[in-house]
């Protein structure tokens, strides 16, 4: 990528688009249709943090979709994953699972700056988190002696992700004592081979979160896996220096997003800041180097505009009629 980035690149932002394979259905991210016994997906350009969209990111939505399906692909030996299809650089097509609803959040270092991130909880004085014990005298962004697992509930109608330990999973019947057991080890795995491929592109995979959902009575692992969205990646090189200075890491995610929205005085109450065009712009920038760094691929945007161009991918594939727009 030169040095323009992002900037040299069309300004051609997804915020939604309209499909006719039924009724569609909105996260905070991603449109999709439910058809037969697959989901249409596709990933928009908006940009959420503190569990709110805040506005547009160029690219955002290729940069996902292509860095989800590279992982896709080099986790399947671990678990199965619900990927059927990838139609358009802004669109899967996957089984649909019936989602546990529980993330499956892991951490290999003690970090972030929102009110529910594992620091600012220890930074308050809380030694017991997630039902795990953790030491007094950690740093922000230490890493810690092991990874651990930290879910959450997922929320719905833009409340935010609930903390809940292991054991309350299990007692509420939110997931199946066995079923748990089973994300919890796919869990571990996923997150040592993203932590060695990061490494060996020179990158610190952080932290990340995992959805897994039943097809067929087998365990799947769905969403995404090891996105810029869903992940945090610091540079190796400049780290352990950045550390002994007390300085953030150099980041590839979307914490330094969060970060310029915690220093205007806003952690995820209330409405946020509009997002400016500028901090969009970077994002982008920082996304796509992330994508390029990881898979070694140059990235390539698809031509514009986007909607017309993802009618016009899945006629092609046979999920769309031909006389549809």
């Amino acid at each position: 990528m030169t040095d323009a980035g992002a900037d040299a690149l069309p300004d051609d932002r997804l915020v939604t688009v309209d499909l006719p394979l039924g009724p569609k259905h909105q996260g905070k991210v991603r449109d999709f249709w439910i058809v037969g016994d697959r989901r249409v997906i596709v990933t928009t350009d908006r940009q959420s943090a503190f569990d709110r969209v805040l506005g547009a990111v160029p690219y955002k939505g290729q940069v996902l979709t292509r860095m989800a399906a590279w992982w896709f692909e080099r986790t399947r030996d671990i678990v199965p994953n619900h990927l059927v299809a990838m139609p358009d650089p802004n669109v899967l097509v996957v089984e649909d699972a019936r989602v546990w609803p529980v993330e499956m959040v892991i951490r290999g270092y003690i970090t972030g700056v929102t009110d529910t991130a594992l620091w600012s909880s220890y930074a308050r004085g809380a030694r017991e988190l997630y039902g795990l014990r953790f030491p007094d005298g950690l740093r922000k962004n230490q890493r810690l002696p092991e990874p651990v697992i930290t879910p959450t509930t997922k929320a719905h109608g833009g409340g935010h992700d609930e903390m809940i330990t292991r054991d309350e999973i299990v007692a509420r019947g939110i997931v199946p004592p066995d079923v748990f057991a089973a994300m919890e080890d796919a869990t571990r795995r996923l997150f040592a081979r993203g932590q060695a491929v990061a490494a060996e592109r020179g990158l610190i995979l952080v932290d990340t979160k995992y959805e897994f959902g039943d097809v067929g009575g087998t365990l799947t692992l769905v969403d995404e896996v090891h996105t810029v969205d869903s992940s945090r990646y610091w540079l190796a090189e400049s780290y352990a220096a950045r550390f002994a200075a007390g300085a953030e890491p150099e980041t590839f995610d979307k914490e330094f997003l969060r970060r310029w929205y915690v220093d205007q005085g806003y952690r995820g109450e209330g409405d946020p800041p509009p997002l400016p065009d500028a901090l969009a712009r970077q994002m982008s920038r920082l996304y796509i180097a992330a994508y390029e760094r990881l898979t070694g691929e140059a990235f390539v945007p698809a031509p514009g505009p986007a909607a017309e161009r993802i009618a016009r991918n899945l006629r092609a594939a046979g999920l769309l009629g031909q006389d549809a727009a």
